[in-house]
C-alpha cells in the first residue's frame, strides 16, 4: 500500500462481540510514532480473555498465540473496539478469534480492520497445572 492510499472502510462484525475499547496514548508509541505492537498485543490478550473466563470460571492463563497479524498502524488517538468469538472449548482450553478495529480520532464512524489474532487459554487449578472447564 502506497503512502498516499489508505486501507478501505470496512463493516464491524456482527456474529462477534465488542469485549473492549481503548484509545492509545503517547506514551504506547514506539520511535516511529505508532503504537508498539507489543501494547496491540498486550491490549488483545486482556480482550480474548473476556470470553473464556465465562467457561473456565476460574484461572486460567494465556498458552498460545496460535495466530497475530498486524494489518495496519496503530496511532495514537484511534478508538480502538477489539471484538471477540469463541472457536472452541476443549476439555481443558478455550480457543478465541480476536479482530481490532481502528476509528480514527478524526475520522469516526469510518472503521479499518488493525490486528486479528487467535489466542488459547488453559484454565488452571491453585498450582497452576491445568483442570478441566466445567460442563454448562
Amino acid at each position: 500500500m502506497s503512502a498516499n492510499t489508505s486501507p478501505a472502510d470496512v463493516q464491524l462484525p456482527t456474529d462477534e462481540e465488542l469485549v473492549l475499547k481503548v484509545i492509545p496514548m503517547p506514551a504506547d508509541c514506539n520511535a516511529n510514532g505508532d503504537i508498539f505492537g507489543g501494547w496491540v498485543m498486550a491490549q488483545v490478550d486482556l480482550a480474548a480473555s473476556v470470553i473464556p473466563a465465562r467457561y473456565t470460571q476460574g484461572r486460567m492463563a494465556t498458552v498460545a498465540v496460535n495466530q497475530f497479524v498486524f494489518k495496519h498502524p496503530v496511532r495514537v488517538g484511534d478508538i480502538l473496539s477489539f471484538f471477540s468469538k469463541l472457536v472452541r472449548i476443549g476439555r481443558t482450553s478455550v480457543t478465541v478469534k480476536v479482530e481490532v478495529y481502528a476509528e480514527r480520532f478524526r475520522n469516526q464512524g469510518h472503521y479499518i480492520k488493525v490486528t486479528e489474532a487467535s489466542l488459547t487459554y488453559v484454565a488452571i487449578d491453585d498450582e497452576g497445572k491445568p483442570r478441566e472447564i466445567p460442563k454448562s
